[in-house]
């Protein structure tokens, strides 16, 4: 269920990683169309204020108090059109503003698009919205969208006052810009930009590519340890099933006894055998040790019994700490591993010669762990901690040489130590020190 979970947030961290850095490329893909439509309205609008405060106000005077294409007409005409022609605008004309809704053109550069110019009226109604006809009429400058015009193509316009010496408004000098023209500044843009965007999709996948790297390395450390902790418990629940079978064979046989010393009237002998059963009652009940961490003392107390029933006498002694620093499932694999190895390694020896100690302390850096057993030298203390290595016998349908081997992977994830020494009087020591972090 848990690993269900992390691989669906994992699964919505991707989605919402994907989505998120696809909009931020769309909005840094519309941002930067519109910076490059806003550059160039500004500039045109530069160029338009640049034209009107340059344009011969005294001529463009003439034409307007005798309206007409006469001399006067084609002088501003003339200089309308080289502007035109140096901006490589679309049109470049003069406007007349005398209400708040609609402009007229009264002399218009010629911009190829008209098959006579002379055709072209003087005070001929503009396209220009009447927003921007609003705000010229209140003397503004004015910058309208692409507009969409079906006789005259799609253009960006602009236009600046036109003013006398006296700051009185004449008119409006207006500039179109082809769309076309936009449209060819963005692309080369875009084009100049598209590394970037190389890059934001790169680092999309890598991002993607590391969280679900991220995912199956997650999945597969989790299975691998819930794997060496569901085998060890296995194996303790296995041992415990096992030392209670044994106790209750025990039990039935020491009634049966019993029994039959009654029925025969040894009535003394029956409570001399009932007396040392009390004895070992009692040493049953003294298993139980006094510490604080519940997951240790469930398995000390499985082992216990384990080493009661095969004749081990075991010795625990434990230090009233908690073991905050290590993992329950990393401080059973490692202890569980280790006082199997001891009872299998004492069990080779005559029950008079069987004996275990456990000892569990800490200090100001470490904690220590230390199971020392009877039983045979061990020759090679370093080959034993190899995977698949085994100092005991091989048994059809075991596996052996892993217990070692796990516990030296799980020492060195807390950068501890392990060390094992082995005397010619039959007594190995396994320490296992973990460091307080």
């Amino acid at each position: 269920m848990k690993s269900h979970k992390v691989k669906i947030i994992f699964v919505l961290l991707i989605v919402l990683l994907l989505f998120f850095s696809t909009l931020n490329v769309y909005i840094s893909y519309a941002r930067m169309k519109n910076t490059v439509e806003e550059s160039i309205a500004n500039q045109s609008l530069e160029a338009a204020q640049s034209i009107a405060s340059s344009i011969d106000i005294e001529t463009y005077q003439k034409f307007l108090s005798e309206p007409g294409k006469n001399e006067y007409y084609q002088e501003t005409q003339n200089y309308l059109n080289d502007a035109r022609e140096k901006l490589g605008a679309l049109y470049v004309y003069t406007l007349e503003i005398d209400n708040p809704r609609v402009s007229k053109t009264m002399i218009l550069g010629y911009s190829g698009e008209i098959d006579s110019l002379m055709d072209y009226p003087i005070g001929e109604p503009c396209t220009v919205p009447a927003e921007q006809v609003q705000q010229a009429f209140e003397g503004k400058t004015y910058v309208t969208e692409v507009l969409k015009d079906p006789n005259y193509g799609d253009y960006l316009s602009v236009g600046a006052p036109i003013k006398n010496e006296e700051g009185k408004i004449l008119g409006y000098l207006g500039i179109d810009i082809s769309a076309d023209s936009i449209n060819q500044i963005k692309e080369k843009v875009l084009k100049g930009n598209i590394l970037n965007f190389v890059f934001n999709g790169v680092f999309i996948f890598i991002v993607v590519g590391s969280f679900v790297f991220m995912q199956r390395w997650y999945r597969r450390e989790v299975t691998k340890e819930v794997g060496y902790t569901e085998i060890t418990y296995q194996t303790e629940i296995k041992t415990l099933i096992t030392s209670v079978s044994s106790l209750r064979h025990d039990f039935s046989n020491h009634i049966l006894v019993l029994h039959g010393l009654l029925k025969i009237g040894e009535s003394d002998k029956a409570l001399q055998y009932a007396s040392s059963l009390f004895k070992e009652v009692e040493t049953i009940e003294s298993i139980q040790p006094d510490i604080e961490h519940p997951g240790l003392s469930i398995l000390l107390q499985t082992k216990k019994v384990a080493a009661l029933n095969h004749r081990i006498d075991m010795d625990i002694t434990i230090s009233p700490v908690t073991f905050e620093h290590i993992k329950t499932t990393d401080l059973i694999i490692i202890l569980s591993n280790l006082i199997d190895n001891a009872m299998d390694a004492t069990m080779e020896l005559p029950e008079a010669g069987r004996k275990i100690t456990i000892d569990c302390s800490s200090n100001n850096t470490h904690y220590l762990f230390k199971v020392t057993n009877t039983g045979p030298e061990i020759l090679d203390k370093e080959l034993i901690f190899k995977q698949g290595h085994s100092t005991k016998k091989e048994e059809q349908g075991k596996v052996r040489g892993q217990g070692l081997f796990i516990v030296k992977q799980v020492v060195n994830k807390y950068n501890g130590k392990i060390s094992i020494e082995s005397t010619e009087n039959f007594v190995t020591t396994a320490v296992v020190e973990i460091p307080l972090k």
